[in-house]
């Protein structure tokens, strides 16, 4: 995924199915070409992660 596409992800008004590792995740917000995200069932995991490494699901 790029950055531009997350930041549209994090501006929608419906939720998108996005994963990290196989993982669903919230994008919180994005800089530069890391995002800031947390597992849906985690929410106290925040992490920092690379664009590029999320996967916009169906």
């Amino acid at each position: 995924m790029d950055t531009q596409r997350a930041q549209e992800i994090i501006d929608s008004p419906t939720m998108i199915n996005v994963s990290y590792n196989g993982i669903p995740v919230y994008i919180k917000e994005v800089n530069n070409n890391m995002a800031t995200v947390f597992p849906l069932d985690e929410m106290d995991n925040v992490q920092e992660v690379d664009v590029e490494g999320l996967i916009e699901g169906k």
